[in-house]
């Protein structure tokens, strides 16, 4: 990572990875002028309890086969660690990495609102600048936080995805052609409840 690159890390379950997070990050690439946008999927969330109903493995491999971009990257740095996954940890080990970068944090508008519950926050706040992705009005501004609003639209849900009796269930328009595959090969999200 060259130095005074432009990267936003961009955290989640990716359970299944869709057509919105992609477009989440086209967003931000250009809206934020990010030189690259690192897709990083959690071992576990210590802001849900239910697991994935993916496995890291697959979810990481349904991410290698979504991006379709040169500036889009999946690292599995967070599903080599154990659980649950804590981003200021995932910070500083990109941090470690590459200290003269300028980072950013892609979220949307509910873990921008939840992020004060996060475990240190304040060390993001203190390295990073938080790209908050929302459907309408622009987020509140927090003392302290240097925060950059995403404008734009993409109805795609994950849970929507997964759940057999919701209309959306691995709806062709909101998953990546091989995603797709992927999944029906797999037999993944066939047991949903």
């Amino acid at each position: 990572m060259k130095a005074g690159a432009r990267i936003a890390l961009f955290g989640g379950t990716f359970d299944p990875v869709h057509e919105g997070h992609l477009h989440i990050a086209r967003l931000a690439h250009q809206q934020a002028e990010l030189d690259a946008v690192l897709f990083l999927p959690c071992q576990q969330s210590p802001h849900k309890t239910a697991p994935t109903q993916a496995s890291a493995e697959d979810r990481l491999a349904m991410l290698r086969l979504a991006v379709t971009e040169p500036w889009m990257q999946v690292e599995d740095w967070e599903t080599t660690q154990p659980p649950p996954s804590y981003s200021y940890q995932t910070l500083q080990h990109f941090l470690a990495l590459a200290p003269d970068a300028d980072w950013f944090w892609l979220m949307g508008h509910d873990q921008w609102q939840a992020l004060p519950r996060w475990k240190h926050p304040e060390i993001l706040a203190e390295h990073l600048t938080f790209l908050v992705f929302t459907r309408g009005e622009a987020p509140e501004a927090r003392e302290g936080y240097r925060m950059m609003h995403l404008r734009g639209v993409h109805p795609a849900s994950a849970s929507a995805l997964r759940d057999p009796v919701d209309p959306h269930y691995l709806d062709a328009n909101w998953l990546p052609h091989r995603v797709r595959a992927w999944i029906q090969e797999k037999g993944l999200y066939s047991d949903a409840t």
